[in-house]
């Protein structure tokens, strides 16, 4: 296993560990906890992909983490209100 490799699997567990206990503690949101989870994942294996995608791989990430920031905020305005 090469070191890249490893630090994507560490990662994906470590945003799988996180996602999991969130998910736990606000369940009253799971479709919104779900698809946060699965933001997150995507970012993983975005960042762990070959760079070589003519810039879509890159454009893939910033709206992956756009979205990751849309569901965020969304939830927390769900519990204000």
């Amino acid at each position: 296993m090469t070191a890249r490799r490893f630090f994507s699997v560490l990662a994906l567990i470590v945003v799988l560990a996180t996602a999991f206990v969130a998910g736990r503690a606000t369940a009253d949101q799971p479709h919104m906890q779900a698809a946060l989870e699965h933001l997150r994942v995507a970012k993983v294996e975005l960042d762990a992909a070959l760079a070589d995608k003519g810039g879509h791989r890159v454009k893939a990430l910033a709206l992956t983490k756009d979205a990751i920031a849309e569901v965020e905020r969304g939830i927390a305005y769900d519990r204000r209100h």
